[in-house]
């Protein structure tokens, strides 16, 4: 039953206050039941005074010390007409038996190990030490949907020997549906993937994967392919020496002026031998490219389209290690500067057009011909390539998109 008006305003009073949280702190450590004693220090006046009404003796000193069973019997014996555990509750929130609590979880994870366990035992994997440690590494901190999951999509990559479970080749698509019934189950950054990976890494004595290329390296060891057509990089005048097909075909649209976009599935196979000291321009907004093959432009070009994704990092990586060098050019904005440290920092790329001075000569060209400014937002990111960029940019609070250059940048490409 809920406290009555005038009794709840009597308990409420804030000189109980630490009475009440001290004593549901004790309660909830000794599965509700009122024993031991609590001690208060360095009581006010106020604290004084509704102690002395609560217990019907006089407190008088800066500290009290209240026996939990004396104080339960009081509250019974009152108007309040309840333990203190009731009271507790009527007051609110709902006392928590944490010992219960505690030993219901150890109760839980004991029932999920076990089951966990005996699904690791219904397959070929209960037969590989590796997927013992792994269970015992993960289980604690996966839902049990999750880790059956886990063991049923590891049991398809390690099949018992000489049963029709060959390991792959499996889509990742098709694998995830198998497993989960959803084509999309498997896909980077999910739990499932993630404890998925952790255990193919310990099967075959790796370390967990820590990036995009590292994660598709080891799907493609369990005989599983990734998802490598879907993302793009897209290029332009890429001019590769070598006889193949798809160097031919790549030659051919640099000469008909044509953009191309490459996957990661070509990428992995393309030979892209370009003549030695190739520079290649690089660029983050299409618009860029389109315009330079509008113009007819000649000069090799790759667009991050706004980030550097995977399948753009592994082309740069791709001519970096055939020798090529780059030039990079990138909006004037934090999210800008943030692209252009990672790509001019991993290939030592010299910065096009991207200092204070063009950075100031381009932003008071756009003031003098009207056009409204983009305000800057966001935190300050400092170009690594030029210790005043940052300042200015502040001083000047104004973004400028990539195509503000765009003049500039074709007259550039052109005397390449």
């Amino acid at each position: 039953m809920p406290l009555d008006a005038a009794t709840r305003d009597f308990l409420a009073r804030p000189g109980l206050s630490r009475l009440w949280t001290t004593a549901r702190t004790r309660l909830e450590r000794a599965a509700l039941q009122p024993t031991g004693t609590i001690r208060l220090q360095s009581l006010d006046s106020e604290e004084r005074e509704a102690l002395s009404l609560l217990l019907a003796r006089p407190i008088t000193g800066a500290t009290a010390t209240i026996r939990i069973p004396d104080l339960d019997a009081r509250l019974r014996a009152t108007a309040v007409g309840r333990g203190l555990a009731a009271t507790l509750t009527a007051l609110g929130p709902p006392l928590v038996d944490r010992r219960a609590a505690r030993d219901a979880a150890t109760a839980e994870r004991t029932r999920h190990r076990t089951e966990a366990e005996a699904t690791l035992a219904a397959t070929a994997l209960n037969d590989q030490p590796w997927a013992h440690s792994w269970l015992a590494e993960n289980h604690r901190t996966t839902t049990r949907a999750t880790i059956t999951q886990a063991i049923r999509t590891l049991s398809h990559l390690f099949p018992a020997p000489g049963t029709d479970g060959a390991p792959g080749p499996w889509g990742r698509g098709d694998l995830a549906t198998l497993t989960t019934g959803s084509a999309h189950g498997l896909d980077d950054d999910t739990p499932l993937a993630r404890l998925v990976l952790r255990g193919i890494a310990l099967a075959h004595g790796t370390d967990p994967p820590t990036d995009a290329p590292t994660r598709r390296a080891l799907w493609r060891t369990a005989g599983v392919t990734p998802d490598e057509v879907s993302s793009t990089v897209l290029t332009y005048a890429l001019r590769p020496t070598g006889p193949t097909w798809q160097e031919a075909a790549l030659r051919e649209r640099a000469d008909h002026h044509l953009e191309t976009h490459l996957t990661l599935r070509e990428l992995r196979t393309l030979p892209l031998e370009l003549a030695p000291g190739t520079h290649v321009h690089v660029c983050e907004n299409p618009r860029v490219l389109e315009a330079a093959a509008d113009s007819a432009r000649t000069t090799p070009l790759v667009c991050t389209s706004g980030s550097a994704a995977t399948v753009v990092l592994t082309l740069l990586d791709t001519l970096a290690a055939s020798g090529c060098t780059f030039a990079y050019h990138g909006d004037f904005d934090w999210p800008g500067i943030t692209l252009a440290n990672r790509v001019i920092g991993r290939y030592d790329a010299r910065p096009w057009r991207m200092r204070a001075q063009d950075y100031e000569y381009l932003a008071t060209r756009t003031r003098l011909r009207g056009i409204p400014p983009l305000p800057l937002t966001g935190p300050r990111v400092e170009a690594d390539w030029d210790p005043e960029l940052g300042s200015l940019m502040e001083a000047l609070g104004v973004a400028l998109h990539e195509e503000a250059a765009l003049e500039l940048l074709l007259e550039d490409l052109a005397q390449d």
